[in-house]
């Protein structure tokens, strides 16, 4: 029985690839908004509209669970969408969760009071539409306090790797860490908010420098889904078969996905 994965482009196949691993026999329908992305520059409204109208496509498919796997999305559309257009029999979850869980060492599901942990500068990277969504700073609030959150918006990298340009996208992460390193020299923790950039992981751990751990989101969200699904079977859908869909160019983006994740992948267009 399939679960939905849904990013504006290309980067939830981080998460995909993550809960493949986890999951390896659980069906999953991956459908990228590569016709309308990047989704980081665009408004909320528009966001959270082009999000449901992905979300309906995936429940068409036969998933009752369907994973944001796009921060901005998560950021800007899913709390407006959990509140007023989610029926109950169906559960849309975003990517911040379990990353914020990890940051403040909390188990899967803990409801407890913030409490003070022992990171205390956080360093954040996202698109401009997350960082001005200020979810993260939200989501962390409810779990700890004390915590210094420095955001960087960081304009033109998800375009570089959806465009395959690694040189670029290289260039593009040095400089934003730079621009945020300005603001926060020595932050203990980085979180790259934003499902395109575990690619550019090792460049983002080199500019930061050794000491600073980097949480990259596709393992946790992978685990966390693993126990939600124990939890809530019954979330499970009645699609029985993987796919990727796309509203993009077909071919395009199945060339860019198999450079992406280094095995073949064939999308079907929407």
């Amino acid at each position: 029985m399939a679960v939905g994965v849904f990013d504006s482009g290309i980067g939830g196949l981080t998460v995909l690839d993550a809960v493949t691993r986890r999951l390896p026999d659980l069906p999953l329908v991956y459908l990228g908004d590569n016709a309308h992305a990047p989704y980081g520059v665009r408004t909320h409204d528009d966001i959270f509209n082009l999000t449901c109208a992905a979300v309906e496509r995936l429940w068409a498919e036969g998933c009752d669970l369907v994973i944001l796997a796009c921060n901005t999305a998560s950021a800007a559309a899913l709390k407006r969408m959990q509140e007023t257009w989610v029926p109950k029999d169906k559960r849309v979850l975003g990517v911040f969760v379990p990353m914020i869980e990890a940051l403040t060492e909390r188990q899967w599901g803990d409801n407890s009071p913030p409490r003070e942990v022992a990171v205390k500068h956080v360093a954040l990277f996202a698109t401009p539409a997350t960082v001005a969504s200020r979810a993260f700073q939200r989501e962390l609030a409810f779990r700890a306090i004390g915590v210094d959150v420095e955001a960087q918006p960081c304009g033109g990298v998800v375009d570089a790797i959806e465009q395959g340009d690694e040189i670029l996208a290289e260039a593009l992460v040095r400089s934003h860490v730079e621009a945020l390193k300005r603001r926060m020299p020595h932050p203990e923790a980085a979180v790259l908010g934003c499902t395109h950039y575990p690619l550019m992981e090792a460049v983002f751990q080199d500019a930061l420098g050794e000491g600073v751990k980097v949480y990259s989101q596709a393992n946790l969200v992978a685990e966390s889904l693993a126990d939600y699904l124990t939890r809530r079977p019954e979330m499970l859908g009645t699609g029985t078969e993987s796919k990727f869909l796309t509203t993009g160019d077909p071919k395009a983006v199945s060339s860019k996905s198999t450079q992406f994740l280094r095995r073949r992948i064939e999308f079907q267009a929407v």
